[in-house]
């Protein structure tokens, strides 16, 4: 049974992350060129070592204190997945609120805990007046498929602060 609950700064420490797999292997990613979405091999390992974790865990609680939200998803008390989105509004008419992460631990991927995760987030983002949730998303076609899954599209504006930080990501928005 997965518990699906809000996160307060105090509680998103390092030690939170200890049963958390982040490693995901990627062998295609979706990249637009010339205007045109294709797919191209690029394999390579993402995973997270400790230094990545000390820079996740200052975002996250950036995110917590400012007005934002952090969900963790836990099995047996052991976080599994997180998402977390932004609580300052962006875009030309503060249409969006950033998700800015959800993973979900390689163990439990494809059991739905992505879905319930995005859900929170869209929840969370209807709540506080938003139009639309803004992702800047990792270009592997695994990641790409459960945004597509979800509803997502590409992004009508394009964040150039997103863009700029991870030029290979993929800039996409859903509708609430």
């Amino acid at each position: 049974m997965i518990e699906y609950r809000t996160l307060s700064p105090d509680e998103i420490t390092p030690s939170l992350f200890r049963s958390f797999i982040r490693r995901q292997v990627v062998t295609d990613c979706r990249r637009k060129e010339n205007g045109r979405w294709v797919i191209k091999s690029d394999p390579f390992v993402d995973d997270w070592g400790p230094a990545e974790y000390e820079v996740l865990v200052r975002c996250l609680v950036h995110t917590a204190r400012t007005g934002g939200m952090v969900c963790g998803a836990f099995q047996d008390g052991r976080l599994k997945g997180f998402v977390s989105v932004e609580g300052t509004p962006s875009g030309s008419h503060s249409q969006y609120l950033d998700l800015s992460s959800i993973h979900v631990s390689q163990d439990l991927r494809g059991c739905g805990v992505g879905r319930e995760l995005f859900s929170a987030a869209e929840q969370f983002a209807r709540e506080h007046g938003a139009k639309k949730l803004y992702i800047s998303a990792h270009s592997a076609v695994e990641t790409q498929a459960f945004y597509h899954s979800m509803g997502c599209v590409e992004a009508e504006e394009y964040d150039p602060v997103h863009v700029k930080k991870e030029p290979c990501d993929c800039q996409l928005e859903y509708v609430l």
